[in-house]
């Protein structure tokens, strides 16, 4: 036979292979029915893998046994994605537990941020907020996220990610433990200066305190210096420390702000390498609202430890066409090996598209949070 004629028989087994994939996904609406009246789970896992070893045991050889046991996922994925589909069309699928609004009740709002007076996230909290509200801040973001858990503030300021330093892995997992959402966003520009005492000169700097991330972001300039670097909790401390200490050989990496607050000069402008360095903020609280114009999703979930598993977690975003701006994983405590997924997807929590995905997830993942849409 030639390659016209081996082609020509494709064709036909593959006519046929959608021929019997409509059938067979006919029986699955037929089955979505049957559950919508039982209400019976769509996601059966046993089943599945009885499926699965039953149809690789009908198959010749390890190849096809691996290629067919990949196939009937794949199909079984889209049958389980079109029940819940149809259960959601029939309101047998229970709603999400969040409330949409018009507006976050931000007027008079006590809001909470860590660091202290100068620190980019009261940037953040009064570009956000505006002046109409009352706000205090606290020392570290475990405090931030338990002064809003338990009722003394309404919402907290928490930065969650760096444009060049990265995430605040910290953040991520306090998102985990507390029952706390993300209902904004807010991104800040940031400028590093190096900051002394009046009257010191960029020569007499020996000891430079600042965040972490603040010495990575500023790491091409501190390269030149033969200074110790002392990692603090965040800048604004920082600026405090230099400032009530007094030592001329002493500098802060922190906002121009944070110099003026605490009486420091600016010995040097711009220290960070970045020039299009930016931090986003979340804005967080302790109710499960969000706003009706809101555009991104934030979730997280778990996903069992074996081939394919965070795969198939993926493919609901697929189907259901949502698309995915960003993904992060965090190691989850006490389960070597493992990790928790973090994701962020374009949708609104009331649209159909999110709700099926959703759905799909909470089903088939492990211990899957919704932490907010903003």
């Amino acid at each position: 036979m030639d390659l016209g004629q081996l082609r020509q028989g494709i064709d036909e087994i593959d006519r046929q292979i959608v021929e019997l994939y409509e059938k067979r996904m006919e029986i699955s609406r037929q089955v979505a029915e049957y559950k919508i009246g039982t209400g019976k789970k769509v996601f059966d896992k046993a089943r599945e893998e009885e499926k699965l070893r039953s149809v690789k045991a009908m198959t010749h050889n390890a190849f096809n046994s691996h290629g067919v046991e990949e196939l009937f996922e794949q199909i079984m994925s889209m049958s389980r994605k079109l029940q819940y589909q149809l259960l959601a069309e029939a309101g047998s699928l229970n709603k999400l537990p969040f409330i949409g609004v018009d507006e976050l009740e931000t007027k008079k709002a006590r809001v909470v941020f860590q660091g202290a007076e100068g620190a980019y996230s009261q940037a953040a909290m009064q570009t956000y907020f505006g002046n109409e509200i009352s706000s205090f801040h606290v020392d570290t973001f475990r405090d931030a996220m338990s002064a809003i858990d338990e009722g003394s503030a309404d919402f907290a300021v928490l930065p969650i990610e760096n444009s060049t330093a990265g995430i605040v892995s910290e953040i991520y997992d306090l998102l985990v433990e507390f029952e706390n959402y993300i209902v904004g966003e807010q991104i800040i520009k940031i400028e590093h200066c190096l900051l002394g005492v009046p009257g010191a000169s960029e020569d007499e700097i020996r000891t430079v305190f600042s965040h972490p991330q603040s010495l990575m972001q500023s790491a091409r300039y501190l390269e030149t210096k033969d200074w110790r670097q002392i990692s603090m909790p965040n800048n604004a401390f920082a600026a405090r420390k230099v400032a009530e200490e007094g030592d001329r050989s002493q500098a802060a990496i922190a906002s121009e702000h944070a110099g003026a607050i605490y009486g420091l000069s600016v010995l040097r402008r711009g220290v960070n390498q970045e020039e299009n360095n930016s931090t986003r903020f979340i804005i967080v609280t302790n109710q499960k609202i969000f706003r009706k114009d809101a555009g991104k999703v934030s979730i997280c979930f778990e996903v069992a430890h074996q081939s394919g598993s965070l795969y198939h977690m993926l493919s609901h975003f697929i189907y259901n066409n949502l698309n995915m701006t960003k993904i992060e994983s965090r190691p989850i405590e006490d389960r070597n090996w493992e990790y928790r997924f973090f994701i962020d997807f374009d949708g609104n929590l009331a649209d159909s598209a999110v709700k099926n995905a959703l759905r799909g997830l909470r089903e088939e993942a492990r211990n899957m949070k919704i932490l907010g849409n903003y």
